[in-house]
């Protein structure tokens, strides 16, 4: 999928610095299918190959985000669920987590079952106020799954985390802001351009500071300090040694505004 290209179930918009992958299922609540899956694996890969792009919306046509895992197409194609997670999703909500570049969700509805993973997956994320994650998981007799488990754990603890995947109660926009799943919640009408905003914002930083705050804060969150310091310092001198940072401290010692390039 080349840039500002569709593909069948996702499309991809390039605005400036920020890319807008859009699932675009609709009809289908943009539950995810094997089409959908694939195809936005190679907008994914699109967007990173892309050096221009500094940041990159998630969000879904219509009135829901995501209604999780098309389920009637999943027996068809292959009843195999762990072969399904291992090799199709996995590889779609790491390369997320990974990106060097900053991903937002941009919630809409429903982020249910694997669609609330993929919610979790994004470095921040803005709510519509009608919006709400949905761990839709227990009412069909299953776990949650995507790495959903890893985001509960960490960000509730293990006894908010245990009762969010077995109640699979809605858990409201506001309620996701309390809790410290996502990092705002907007009026509906607002999400894209309030989204757009905030991509704005991060896509004039410095994308080697950027990517290496990532870097280091998803490493801190499941190793000791004593591993996670020499990673930080060894990131710092990378930063340290770029133009970037050259370019930050003229700006800053002239009082205007840097323009970062990423080298």
């Amino acid at each position: 999928m080349s840039l500002e290209e569709s593909g069948q179930t996702v499309a991809l918009e390039i605005r400036d610095a920020i890319a807008i992958i859009t699932l675009d299922r609709p009809d289908a609540q943009n539950a995810f299918n094997t089409a959908m899956r694939n195809d936005l694996l190679q907008a994914i890969r699109s967007v990173e190959d892309a050096k221009a792009i500094r940041a990159v919306i998630l969000t879904g046509r219509g009135r829901n985000f995501s209604a999780g895992a098309d389920l009637i197409d999943r027996h068809r194609q292959d009843p195999s669920v762990e072969r399904m997670l291992n090799e199709e999703y996995g590889p779609i909500l790491l390369a997320i987590m990974r990106s060097d570049k900053p991903w937002i969700g941009a919630i809409n509805g429903a982020a249910a079952g694997i669609g609330s993973s993929f919610m979790l997956a994004c470095d921040l994320s803005i709510m519509g106020e009608s919006a709400f994650l949905y761990q839709a998981f227990a009412a069909i007799g299953l776990i949650p799954d995507g790495g959903a488990s890893w985001h509960l754990v960490r960000t509730l603890g293990f006894q908010h985390a245990f009762e969010t995947a077995i109640r699979g109660e809605r858990i409201s926009a506001e309620q996701c802001l309390t809790l410290g799943l996502t990092n705002r919640v907007v009026p509906d009408a607002q999400l894209l351009d309030r989204s757009l905003a905030l991509a704005g914002e991060l896509a004039a930083k410095a994308p080697l500071a950027i990517s290496r705050a990532k870097a280091a804060l998803r490493f801190a969150a499941d190793h000791p300090i004593e591993e996670l310091m020499p990673l930080e310092a060894r990131l710092q001198q990378l930063c340290a040694d770029s133009e970037d940072f050259k370019e930050g401290i003229a700006a800053f010692r002239s009082k205007r505004i840097p323009h970062f390039k990423g080298l």
